[in-house]
């Protein structure tokens, strides 16, 4: 497989019969993963410059307020002083000491402009589902999609799709509105996650899916 290009390894997959469509579901919701300063700050030790990321998050969450599809928001933070409730997390990454509970850093981008009856997912970890209670208010709304934006795609967006699949959600990546702070691992996780986890979809055909949620009355 050395030296390969992604051409070369996308037919190679669709040979022995990887990468298939699962499909938009009937009741979808959108996950925003980790938009919050200490990832979109540049300047920050986990930080990248995210802005194209979030302008295309922007468009994701217009068409679903406007279609009444919930919205969910992750952020990640620690409260103990010694950051024990980052487990053996704190050992591996020196960043983690940034997401220390109400600081800036770990306050959502304001360029989401989330609302009040948006819900935020506090966890420690990876993915949306560990450790949270992700899962139950989705099944409450019997979902059966998951539309996600956020950062990184090759951390916590990895993460929360194959958890999503796990629980027998259909996970859709949003191409344009995913990032990393490493473009390599943003490219390879998003290969990887469509040939294995997740639909990879592009912003306008996730924005005409939810277009196609909308209350009758609000269809134009």
């Amino acid at each position: 497989m050395a030296g390969q290009s992604e051409q070369e390894m996308a037919a190679f997959f669709a040979q022995r019969g990887f990468g298939l469509r699962i499909g938009f579901g009937e009741r979808p919701a959108v996950a925003v993963i980790d938009f919050v300063y200490a990832f979109t700050d540049p300047s920050m030790p986990l930080g990248a410059n995210l802005d194209r990321e979030i302008e295309a998050t922007r468009r994701v969450l217009a068409a679903a307020r406007e279609a009444r599809v919930p919205i969910f928001y992750t952020v990640v933070y620690y409260e103990e002083q010694d950051l024990r409730d980052a487990g053996v997390w704190a050992l591996k990454q020196k960043g983690v000491a940034t997401l220390r509970a109400g600081t800036p850093a770990v306050e959502l981008d304001a360029r989401l402009e989330r609302r009040d009856d948006e819900a935020i997912i506090v966890k420690k970890y990876a993915s949306a589902f560990f450790g949270t209670d992700f899962i139950s208010r989705l099944n409450a709304r019997r979902i059966d999609t998951l539309l996600i934006t956020g950062c990184t795609t090759s951390g916590c967006v990895r993460a929360t799709a194959v958890d999503a699949l796990q629980y027998g959600l259909r996970p859709v990546v949003v191409r344009e509105a995913v990032g990393d702070r490493a473009e390599p691992a943003h490219r390879q996780s998003l290969f990887d996650l469509e040939q294995k986890y997740a639909d990879v979809v592009g912003v306008e055909e996730v924005v005409a899916y939810l277009a196609s949620r909308r209350p009758a009355a609000q269809v134009v």
